[in-house]
């Protein structure tokens, strides 16, 4: 199946180069000059959205503000002159997946789709909005777990292991896939990293600790078949 991606910008030259260079890449490129346009343009076939910050009228941040309080989690890069630390915490906090600022080198946003697109076709479907196993929840939209009804405090990395493993539940997943996934390739850690985090996230999960299992040389799963104790 081809990859569909939207570019959001204002700029015309920048949407035509995109889309140019892009599409040599092997891609399926739609373009939309304004957020109310990429609004009306975007479907549930578009598998990544490239969307500049600073436009007038519905801006990149609010774009993607309204797309995550939707339900819509479709992977967002976003593109702007903006890069302080905190305009990046900014969009990272608003369900930003990656950054990239102006002026930016061609094979260095084809290179980050491609990692992106990597990562997030690990999961198999698209992502519901709330998973559960018995009285454990994982609520996507809120980026909270409970059990019991009683909110379990976990760290971002311990709750994107968690949600990962849920949505390709039953397969198994690789130590590199999830780092892949998680922490993504501009961060440098070692196997090792995935285990120790699944190490604490059994110990917060009490009773359900033993759904989450390692197979040997091959990674980790959900047991959903497994017996939890009261």
């Amino acid at each position: 199946m081809e990859t569909r991606i939207l570019v959001v910008d204002d700029e015309k030259d920048i949407c035509d180069i995109l889309q140019f260079n892009l599409e040599n890449a092997g891609y399926i490129v739609d373009v939309a000059n304004s957020g109310e346009e990429a609004f009306e343009l975007l479907t549930d076939v578009h598998q990544l959205i490239i969307l500049d910050v600073m436009m007038d009228g519905i801006s990149g941040f609010k774009m993607a503000q309204k797309l995550r309080s939707r339900g819509n989690y479709i992977p967002i890069i976003f593109l702007t002159a903006k890069n302080s630390e905190n305009d990046v915490l900014t969009g990272f906090s608003l369900g930003g997946d990656d950054y990239i600022s102006k002026p930016f080198s061609v094979k260095e946003v084809i290179a980050r789709v491609g990692a992106l697109i990597k990562r997030t076709s690990l999961v198999k479907q698209p992502l519901e909005t709330v998973w559960s196993f018995e009285s454990l929840v994982i609520n996507l939209r809120t980026n909270k777990v409970t059990i019991d009804d009683i909110e379990i405090s976990l760290t971002k990395k311990e709750f994107e292991i968690l949600s990962l493993l849920a949505q390709v539940s039953p397969d198994i997943i690789t130590r590199t896939d999830i780092l892949d996934s998680v922490w993504g390739e501009n961060e440098y850690v070692l196997d090792r990293t995935v285990d120790v985090h699944i190490t604490r996230l059994r110990k917060k999960l009490g009773k359900y600790a033993t759904i989450i299992v390692n197979r040997s040389g091959f990674g980790y799963y959900l047991n959903l078949e497994s017996k939890v104790d009261d």
